[in-house]
Protein backbone atom coordinates (compact mmCIF):
# COMPACT_ATOMS: atom_id res chain seq x y z
CA UNK A 1 0.00 0.00 0.00
CA UNK A 2 1.25 3.49 -0.90
CA UNK A 3 0.51 6.11 1.74
CA UNK A 4 0.32 9.58 0.19
CA UNK A 5 -2.02 11.21 2.76
CA UNK A 6 -1.93 10.75 6.53
CA UNK A 7 -4.83 11.78 8.76
CA UNK A 8 -3.94 12.91 12.28
CA UNK A 9 -6.51 13.13 15.07
CA UNK A 10 -5.26 15.72 17.54
CA UNK A 11 -3.43 18.99 16.85
CA UNK A 12 -1.54 19.10 20.16
CA UNK A 13 2.19 18.62 20.74
CA UNK A 14 2.38 15.15 19.20
CA UNK A 15 -0.27 15.65 16.50
CA UNK A 16 1.20 18.83 15.04
CA UNK A 17 4.69 17.30 15.22
CA UNK A 18 3.54 14.27 13.23
CA UNK A 19 1.80 16.55 10.70
CA UNK A 20 5.02 18.55 10.28
CA UNK A 21 7.15 15.40 9.87
CA UNK A 22 4.78 14.13 7.15
CA UNK A 23 4.57 17.44 5.28
CA UNK A 24 8.35 18.02 5.35
CA UNK A 25 8.77 14.57 3.77
CA UNK A 26 6.36 15.32 0.92
CA UNK A 27 3.36 13.48 2.38
CA UNK A 28 0.02 15.27 2.69
CA UNK A 29 -1.34 15.61 6.24
CA UNK A 30 -4.91 16.23 7.40
CA UNK A 31 -4.95 17.42 11.02
CA UNK A 32 -8.29 17.21 12.84
CA UNK A 33 -9.20 18.49 16.30
CA UNK A 34 -12.37 19.42 18.18
CA UNK A 35 -12.14 23.21 17.75
CA UNK A 36 -10.79 25.82 15.33
CA UNK A 37 -8.72 27.25 18.20
CA UNK A 38 -6.99 23.89 18.78
CA UNK A 39 -6.28 23.45 15.07
CA UNK A 40 -4.95 27.01 14.68
CA UNK A 41 -2.71 26.58 17.72
CA UNK A 42 -1.30 23.43 16.08
CA UNK A 43 -0.60 25.26 12.82
CA UNK A 44 1.03 28.15 14.72
CA UNK A 45 3.33 25.66 16.46
CA UNK A 46 4.34 24.16 13.11
CA UNK A 47 5.00 27.64 11.65
CA UNK A 48 7.20 28.49 14.64
CA UNK A 49 9.11 25.23 14.28
CA UNK A 50 9.70 25.83 10.56
CA UNK A 51 10.83 29.43 11.25
CA UNK A 52 13.48 28.11 13.66
CA UNK A 53 14.69 25.71 10.95
CA UNK A 54 14.97 28.65 8.50
CA UNK A 55 17.06 30.60 11.04
CA UNK A 56 19.34 27.58 11.43
CA UNK A 57 19.56 27.43 7.61
CA UNK A 58 18.21 23.85 7.59
CA UNK A 59 15.35 24.80 5.24
CA UNK A 60 14.43 27.76 3.00
CA UNK A 61 11.37 30.02 3.08
CA UNK A 62 10.16 28.17 -0.05
CA UNK A 63 10.45 24.85 1.85
CA UNK A 64 8.33 26.31 4.65
CA UNK A 65 5.61 27.40 2.21
CA UNK A 66 5.61 24.00 0.48
CA UNK A 67 5.40 22.20 3.83
CA UNK A 68 2.47 24.30 5.09
CA UNK A 69 0.69 23.80 1.73
CA UNK A 70 0.68 20.04 2.38
CA UNK A 71 -1.16 20.40 5.71
CA UNK A 72 -4.96 20.62 5.68
CA UNK A 73 -6.96 21.17 8.85
CA UNK A 74 -10.52 20.46 9.92
CA UNK A 75 -12.83 20.02 12.90
CA UNK A 76 -14.78 17.34 10.99
CA UNK A 77 -13.74 13.67 10.89
CA UNK A 78 -15.07 13.55 7.30
CA UNK A 79 -11.79 15.20 6.25
CA UNK A 80 -9.96 12.00 7.26
CA UNK A 81 -11.55 10.11 4.34
CA UNK A 82 -8.72 11.35 2.07
CA UNK A 83 -6.13 9.41 4.10
CA UNK A 84 -4.73 5.90 3.61
CA UNK A 85 -3.43 5.95 7.20
CA UNK A 86 -5.02 7.69 10.21
CA UNK A 87 -2.97 8.27 13.36
CA UNK A 88 -4.74 8.97 16.65
CA UNK A 89 -2.65 11.39 18.73
CA UNK A 90 -5.01 12.31 21.56
CA UNK A 91 -4.38 12.53 25.32
CA UNK A 92 -3.20 9.32 27.03
CA UNK A 93 -6.64 8.12 28.19
CA UNK A 94 -8.04 4.72 27.20
CA UNK A 95 -11.67 5.93 27.28
CA UNK A 96 -10.89 8.98 25.12
CA UNK A 97 -8.83 7.01 22.62
CA UNK A 98 -11.52 4.33 22.43
CA UNK A 99 -14.21 6.92 21.66
CA UNK A 100 -12.06 8.59 18.98
CA UNK A 101 -11.00 5.32 17.35
CA UNK A 102 -14.53 3.93 17.19
CA UNK A 103 -15.76 7.19 15.64
CA UNK A 104 -13.00 7.07 13.01
CA UNK A 105 -13.41 3.34 12.41
CA UNK A 106 -17.10 3.76 11.52
CA UNK A 107 -16.27 6.44 8.96
CA UNK A 108 -13.16 5.13 7.19
CA UNK A 109 -13.01 2.72 4.25
CA UNK A 110 -12.14 -0.87 5.28
CA UNK A 111 -8.66 -0.82 3.71
CA UNK A 112 -7.49 2.26 5.67
CA UNK A 113 -4.84 1.56 8.32
CA UNK A 114 -5.44 3.08 11.76
CA UNK A 115 -2.58 3.71 14.19
CA UNK A 116 -2.38 4.99 17.75
CA UNK A 117 0.45 7.16 19.04
CA UNK A 118 -0.16 5.84 22.57
CA UNK A 119 2.89 5.57 24.83
CA UNK A 120 1.46 2.99 27.25
CA UNK A 121 -2.00 1.66 26.31
CA UNK A 122 -2.40 -1.86 24.91
CA UNK A 123 -2.50 -1.91 21.10
CA UNK A 124 -4.17 -5.35 21.21
CA UNK A 125 -6.95 -3.95 23.42
CA UNK A 126 -7.47 -0.85 21.26
CA UNK A 127 -7.42 -2.96 18.08
CA UNK A 128 -10.10 -5.29 19.45
CA UNK A 129 -12.46 -2.32 19.84
CA UNK A 130 -12.28 -1.53 16.11
CA UNK A 131 -13.59 -3.39 13.07
CA UNK A 132 -10.10 -3.52 11.54
CA UNK A 133 -7.93 -5.24 14.15
CA UNK A 134 -5.59 -6.63 11.45
CA UNK A 135 -5.13 -3.08 10.09
CA UNK A 136 -4.53 -1.51 13.49
CA UNK A 137 -1.05 -0.78 14.83
CA UNK A 138 0.88 1.34 17.31
CA UNK A 139 3.03 4.13 15.90
CA UNK A 140 4.73 5.75 18.88
CA UNK A 141 6.58 8.94 17.98
CA UNK A 142 8.82 10.76 20.45
CA UNK A 143 8.68 14.42 21.47
CA UNK A 144 9.70 16.69 19.74
CA UNK A 145 8.56 14.68 16.73
CA UNK A 146 10.36 16.74 14.01
CA UNK A 147 13.72 16.22 15.78
CA UNK A 148 13.51 12.74 17.31
CA UNK A 149 14.63 9.92 15.01
CA UNK A 150 12.83 7.01 16.68
CA UNK A 151 9.39 5.54 16.00
CA UNK A 152 8.28 2.45 17.92
CA UNK A 153 6.05 0.32 15.69
CA UNK A 154 3.92 -1.83 17.97
CA UNK A 155 2.22 -4.95 16.70
CA UNK A 156 -0.97 -5.98 18.43
CA UNK A 157 -1.76 -9.68 18.55
CA UNK A 158 -3.99 -9.17 15.48
CA UNK A 159 -1.79 -6.81 13.38
CA UNK A 160 -1.09 -8.22 9.90
CA UNK A 161 2.34 -8.32 8.25
CA UNK A 162 1.08 -6.09 5.44
CA UNK A 163 -0.02 -3.41 7.95
CA UNK A 164 3.31 -3.59 9.77
CA UNK A 165 5.31 -3.37 6.54
CA UNK A 166 3.32 -0.39 5.20
CA UNK A 167 3.73 1.56 8.43
CA UNK A 168 7.43 0.71 8.71
CA UNK A 169 7.97 1.94 5.15
CA UNK A 170 6.13 5.17 5.96
CA UNK A 171 8.27 5.75 9.09
CA UNK A 172 11.40 5.35 6.94
CA UNK A 173 9.99 7.76 4.35
CA UNK A 174 9.58 10.29 7.18
CA UNK A 175 13.31 9.97 7.81
CA UNK A 176 12.73 8.09 11.07
CA UNK A 177 14.35 4.91 12.36
CA UNK A 178 11.58 2.43 13.24
CA UNK A 179 11.97 -0.38 15.76
CA UNK A 180 9.41 -3.19 15.84
CA UNK A 181 8.02 -4.00 19.27
CA UNK A 182 5.56 -6.57 20.60
CA UNK A 183 2.58 -5.25 22.51
CA UNK A 184 3.35 -4.85 26.23
CA UNK A 185 2.81 -1.96 28.67
CA UNK A 186 5.22 0.88 27.87
CA UNK A 187 6.62 -1.03 24.88
CA UNK A 188 10.46 -0.69 25.00
CA UNK A 189 11.63 2.87 25.58
CA UNK A 190 9.11 4.03 28.21
CA UNK A 191 9.22 0.61 29.91
CA UNK A 192 12.85 1.41 30.76
CA UNK A 193 12.68 5.22 30.91
CA UNK A 194 9.71 5.93 33.20
CA UNK A 195 10.80 3.54 36.00
CA UNK A 196 14.22 5.25 35.80
CA UNK A 197 12.52 8.64 36.29
CA UNK A 198 10.49 7.15 39.16
CA UNK A 199 13.71 5.85 40.77
CA UNK A 200 15.19 9.35 40.53
CA UNK A 201 12.22 10.58 42.60
CA UNK A 202 12.95 7.88 45.23
CA UNK A 203 16.59 9.07 45.34
CA UNK A 204 15.37 12.68 45.71
CA UNK A 205 12.81 11.72 48.40
CA UNK A 206 15.51 9.90 50.38
CA UNK A 207 17.64 13.06 50.34
CA UNK A 208 20.61 11.30 48.74
CA UNK A 209 21.39 14.34 46.57
CA UNK A 210 19.88 17.60 45.33
CA UNK A 211 17.81 17.61 42.11
CA UNK A 212 20.65 19.42 40.33
CA UNK A 213 23.22 16.84 41.45
CA UNK A 214 20.99 13.87 40.57
CA UNK A 215 20.50 15.27 37.07
CA UNK A 216 24.20 16.18 36.70
CA UNK A 217 25.14 12.65 37.78
CA UNK A 218 22.97 11.01 35.12
CA UNK A 219 24.00 13.48 32.40
CA UNK A 220 27.73 13.18 33.05
CA UNK A 221 27.83 9.58 34.29
CA UNK A 222 25.42 8.03 31.76
CA UNK A 223 25.85 10.51 28.91
CA UNK A 224 22.16 11.46 28.96
CA UNK A 225 21.34 14.79 27.25
CA UNK A 226 18.94 15.74 30.06
CA UNK A 227 18.69 14.52 33.65
CA UNK A 228 15.72 12.36 34.72
CA UNK A 229 14.14 14.99 36.99
CA UNK A 230 14.37 17.74 34.37
CA UNK A 231 12.97 15.25 31.86
CA UNK A 232 10.06 14.49 34.22
CA UNK A 233 9.28 18.22 34.32
CA UNK A 234 9.33 18.30 30.50
CA UNK A 235 7.14 15.20 30.09
CA UNK A 236 4.77 16.21 32.91
CA UNK A 237 4.79 14.64 36.37
CA UNK A 238 1.13 13.66 35.94
CA UNK A 239 2.04 11.73 32.77
CA UNK A 240 4.92 9.94 34.54
CA UNK A 241 2.60 8.98 37.40
CA UNK A 242 -0.15 7.76 35.04
CA UNK A 243 2.35 5.54 33.18
CA UNK A 244 3.69 4.04 36.43
CA UNK A 245 0.12 3.28 37.52
CA UNK A 246 -0.55 1.50 34.21
CA UNK A 247 2.59 -0.63 34.72
CA UNK A 248 1.65 -1.54 38.28
CA UNK A 249 -1.89 -2.52 37.23
CA UNK A 250 -0.79 -4.45 34.12
CA UNK A 251 2.29 -6.26 35.48
CA UNK A 252 1.12 -6.60 39.09
CA UNK A 253 4.76 -6.19 40.16
CA UNK A 254 5.59 -3.92 43.12
CA UNK A 255 8.75 -2.69 41.42
CA UNK A 256 6.46 -0.44 39.36
CA UNK A 257 4.97 1.34 42.40
CA UNK A 258 5.02 5.12 41.97
CA UNK A 259 7.24 7.09 44.35
CA UNK A 260 5.12 8.78 47.08
CA UNK A 261 6.94 12.08 46.38
CA UNK A 262 5.86 11.91 42.72
CA UNK A 263 2.25 11.34 43.82
CA UNK A 264 2.48 14.21 46.31
CA UNK A 265 3.81 16.66 43.72
CA UNK A 266 1.07 15.73 41.26
CA UNK A 267 -1.54 16.21 44.02
CA UNK A 268 -0.06 19.67 44.65
CA UNK A 269 -0.44 20.57 40.97
CA UNK A 270 3.31 20.80 40.49
CA UNK A 271 3.30 19.05 37.13
CA UNK A 272 6.46 20.50 35.59
CA UNK A 273 7.00 23.02 32.83
CA UNK A 274 3.34 23.17 31.83
CA UNK A 275 2.35 24.53 35.27
CA UNK A 276 5.50 26.59 35.81
CA UNK A 277 6.72 24.38 38.64
CA UNK A 278 7.64 20.74 39.11
CA UNK A 279 10.93 19.56 40.53
CA UNK A 280 12.27 22.89 39.24
CA UNK A 281 10.63 26.31 38.82
CA UNK A 282 10.15 27.79 35.33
Amino acid sequence: MTISTVGIIGAGTMGNGIAQACAVSGINAVMVDISDAAVQKGIATIEGSLERLIKKEKITAADKSATLARIATSTDYEALKKAQLVIEAATESYELKLRILQQADALLEPEVIVASNTSSISITKLAAATGRADRFIGMHFFNPVPMMALVEIIRGLQTSDATHDAVKALAEKLGKTPITVKNAPGFVVNRILVPMINEAFFVLAEGLASPEDIDAGMKLGCNQPIGPLALADMVGLDVCLAVMEVYLAEFGDSKYRACPLLKEMVAAGRLGRKTGRGVYSY
